[in-house]
Formats: C-alpha cells, structure tokens, sequence
C-alpha cells in the first residue's frame, strides 16, 4: 500500500484531495501545518512514500508564511533523503516551480486538478 502524506491548511482542499487519493487507493495521513506535517512524518516515516505539501500555510512557529511548504520540505528531506515531494500551490508561478526544484521537490502541482494529481504521485513513485 502507499501512503501519502498530504499537508495542507485549507481543510475543503485538504478534505477534498484525501478523498480523490483514498479512491485511487493510496493510504493518506494529513496535516494541516509544518509543525503538525512534521511530527506526523516522523512517526509514520517507514511507511510514507511521496508527500504533498501546500506552499503557503502555517510554518513551524503556527504562523501564516509564503513559502511554508519548502521549510516542510527541508526538514523531510533531512530525515528521509530520497522521500519524492510534490509541492501544491494555487498559483501556477514558474518562477515557484523553480523554487520547489532547488529545495529538491520531485513536481509541482497547481491546485484544482485532483486526477492530475495522481497521476503525477503514480508517475513519481513508477520512476522511483
């Protein structure tokens, strides 16, 4: 089975892609803010296989920050190096999809498409 974690602040957003990813059978554990992403990563790290982060939400100190996704990245990565990351934005910035290459992200993903998004996890994990 994989398993997602997917991280996002937006609880309709958040309610909505974990229910488009349970029915394409992938198990999901979510969070809704890097501190909250991380601790549930922590103890769920052997079986998580790919992670959706949003870009904007809470950071590690529960505050609002652009860019909170890629903090969350940085510290997944730190505990598991080759974890695929997917980071979900509602802008679709090239100049943000450059971003989240650098931080190591495996793909970006504008939000609103959810197939598209499964698609991209199962393409990821199929690479791996």
């Amino acid at each position: 089975m994989t398993t997602v974690l997917l991280v996002d602040d937006e609880k309709l957003i958040q309610r909505s892609l974990e229910k488009t990813l349970l029915r394409a059978g992938f198990d999901v554990l979510t969070a809704s803010d890097c501190k909250s992403g991380s601790e549930v990563f922590s103890k769920n790290a052997g079986e998580v296989n790919i992670a959706v982060l949003d870009l904007n939400m809470p950071g590690f100190d529960g505050m609002p920050k652009t860019g909170a996704g890629f903090d969350l990245l940085d510290d997944l990565k730190k505990k598991k190096a080759d974890l695929p990351v997917v980071i979900l934005t509602a802008y679709d910035e090239v100049s943000r999809a450059k971003d989240a290459a650098s931080h190591g992200a495996s793909a970006f993903f504008v939000k609103g498409r959810e197939q598209g998004l499964v698609e991209l996890i199962q393409k990821i994990l199929n690479e791996k």
